[in-house]
């Protein structure tokens, strides 16, 4: 250990890591936080920079705790990345990632905080599990195709099926529970009684149905939402009614308007903006065919909702949507929306509400977006993801 480095960790950065500096060059510090004296083992080397695990606390940070788990740790499983941080020290970092994308890519000064949503264990209903070579069920060491084998995974929720009493023949398999306790796995192996005894379902890859049902119901607000096999679904409890709210409250729709709602996924947001917007038009639009059949399902009772299944460039690319809306929503994948925001601008809507995963993508969105007429008018995040740097963040925009 002598051997290894000593440093002072400066910022947090975008990707579960914070920045520091060794011989004048970057070192990206996972294990560690801002202001920190540490030892560090570098485990990656690059032209412009390294990376490196924070192997012993010589001067500790006031929001530094305990790692509830024994595997978050350097070299072990790289599933979470604030696990060694205090609940109110994740909201802060999480807030100064938001706060220096936005400012770096966008111009943008935000002085919110991202929200809490809850505790942070126990949270998550979706979890894909990797198999290592002895058959066993675990997560990846970070940035690495290593599987270490985990019993009992603090953040999963209690309620999933247990894939660790046996051994599986294939390289992934997934666990879901959802909101109203139905039971899932999504797999390929066979697997024995006791595991099926588990769940009221067993999926194929494929999506083709092995064993019970193949849909689970989520509720939401009194609203029911089927979702089929492992379709898209936000994985923490709290996450559906928490966007939904967030979301409308900025949509701010009015009976008669004509809405959009992209990237709808099984459509959660559409269904309550279909009923603000009636007797107008709501319009959800989704690529993948199996999310795009549960909304279709999941709609049927709006006689004002229609369904596109196609994706959402190309749609707006050909027109398909229309000339002009009242109110965009969008909910894109973590790259963003690059290919879509001139298109949607275009619509010329009296309010856009931008859902993003990733803080980097929406800035970069937001700066096109303002050069073509359209300012940020409120913007709340959500740590939606506890004990990892992931977070959400909810984006309305006006025509300047």
């Amino acid at each position: 250990m002598t051997g290894d480095p000593v440093v002072t960790v400066g910022p947090v950065a975008h990707g579960g890591h914070c920045v520091a500096r060794l011989d004048g060059q970057v070192v990206f510090v996972r294990h560690a936080l801002p202001g920190e004296v540490v030892r560090i083992r570098v485990t990656d080397r690059t032209k412009r920079f390294l990376r490196a695990d924070a192997i012993e606390i010589l001067e500790a940070s006031p929001d530094r705790v305990t790692p509830p788990c024994p595997l978050a740790r350097p070299g072990l499983c790289g599933g979470c990345d604030f696990q060694h941080v205090s609940q109110e020290g994740q909201l802060t970092l999480l807030t100064d990632v938001v706060r220096e994308q936005l400012q770096r890519l966008a111009g943008i000064d935000w002085d919110g905080r991202v929200e809490s949503v809850g505790p942070l264990l126990d949270w998550r209903t979706r979890v894909i599990w990797s198999v290592a070579e002895n058959g066993m069920a675990g997560l990846r060491r970070h940035r690495s195709h290593d599987v270490i084998p985990v019993e009992d995974c603090p953040i999963a929720h209690p309620e999933l099926p247990d894939v660790s009493r046996q051994l599986w023949d294939e390289p992934r398999v997934e666990t879901i529970v959802s909101s109203t306790g139905q039971r899932l796995l999504v797999t390929d192996a066979s697997i024995g009684d006791e595991l099926e005894g588990q769940v009221d379902g067993v999926v194929a890859s494929d999506g083709t149905v092995r064993a019970g049902t193949g849909t689970l119901v989520e509720e939401v607000a009194g609203r029911r939402f089927a979702v089929s096999g492992s379709g898209f679904w936000q994985v923490h409890p709290a996450s559906a009614t928490t966007l939904v709210d967030a979301v409308l409250a900025g949509a701010d729709v009015r009976p008669g308007d004509r809405v959009l709602d992209l990237y709808a996924g099984a459509g959660l947001f559409s269904a309550f903006l279909g009923e603000a917007c009636a007797p107008g038009e709501l319009v959800s639009v989704e690529g993948n065919r199996r999310a795009s059949a549960d909304a279709g399902e999941n709609l049927r009772d709006l006689p004002n909702a229609a369904v596109v299944h196609a994706p959402v460039e190309r749609a707006l690319r050909r027109g398909t949507l229309g000339a002009k809306a009242d109110v965009v929503v969008l909910d894109p994948p973590r790259t963003g929306a690059k290919e879509a925001v001139a298109a949607i601008a275009a619509l010329e809507p009296r309010r856009i509400v931008y859902v993003a995963c990733d803080p980097a993508a929406l800035a970069r969105d937001l700066a096109t977006f303002g050069s073509l007429g359209y300012g940020l008018e409120s913007l709340r995040g959500f740590a939606l993801f506890p004990m990892t740097h992931h977070v959400e963040c909810v984006a309305v925009l006006a025509r300047a």
